[in-house]
């Protein structure tokens, strides 16, 4: 199983068609049936949960699995022509990351939604997704909580890019980043205070009535945000990018 996800932004005067594009990428998505797993979300601002979205950004996540991540660089690929065509038309970038699952737990509405492979890459970025659905009575505390976790997430040791995304504003939320290594994301799970107390709340608190973490390995990634791929370095590295 391979996962995509896709990041696609608009210039301002075009965020009406990504509003749009939720209802449209809907339908083609269920006529098109080849993801047996598919979220169509908004973003937030900061590239983490953040109670203000991001009304440019917008993303798609689905699985695949017979799809090949080394020739795969356009969204009629990923998701169909009707898709394709319409980020060309009103869309001003769009960004893909390609993932294999490696391994973790939890349910997304019900479901289990990544099964790892056989054989995973052992090199390259590590990816990590956390995605919860949190009670009603508990977002005041959750959202209390953010900006402690996500002032730091940017200056931590081997962080490279991440981005919040969320099906419901403010109640079903994710943030999905990629680090240098294992190593690294533990240090920032679990070792960085801010960071730790919100864990030990979130069970202790009872705050999530749903939840889900789950590790990947990023296989490649292609297109751009704000005029760059936000991957790529100056100095050579080790990672599957291509501009």
């Amino acid at each position: 199983m391979i996962v995509s996800l896709t990041i696609v932004r608009y210039r301002t005067w075009m965020i009406p068609f990504g509003f749009l594009s939720m209802a449209f990428f809907q339908l083609a998505m269920m006529l098109r049936k080849k993801s047996a797993f598919y979220k169509l979300m908004g973003c937030g601002k900061n590239g983490t949960f953040d109670i203000i979205p991001d009304l440019h950004q917008w993303a798609i996540l689905a699985t695949h699995e017979t799809i090949d991540p080394a020739t795969t660089s356009t969204a009629s690929s990923l998701y169909g022509n009707f898709i394709n065509r319409w980020i060309g038309m009103f869309a001003r970038e769009q960004f893909t990351l390609m993932l294999a699952p490696i391994q973790g737990h939890g349910l997304w509405d019900g479901k289990t939604p990544f099964h790892p492979k056989s054989s995973i890459p052992d090199s390259g970025l590590i990816g990590t997704l956390t995605r919860a659905t949190i009670r009603p009575s508990k977002l005041r505390a959750f959202w209390k909580a953010v900006p402690a976790v996500a002032s730091t997430i940017q200056s931590a040791a081997g962080f490279r890019f991440s981005v919040g995304i969320g099906e419901i504003p403010w109640i079903k939320q994710a943030t999905f980043s990629l680090w240098e290594s294992e190593d690294d994301l533990k240090q920032f799970a679990y070792k960085m205070n801010e960071h730790r107390q919100v864990i030990q709340d979130t069970r202790s608190q009872n705050w999530y009535s749903e939840e889900l973490f789950y590790r990947f390995r990023l296989i490649r990634s292609f297109g751009t945000l704000h005029g760059k791929n936000p991957l790529q370095r100056s100095e050579s590295s080790h990672l599957p990018v291509n501009p």
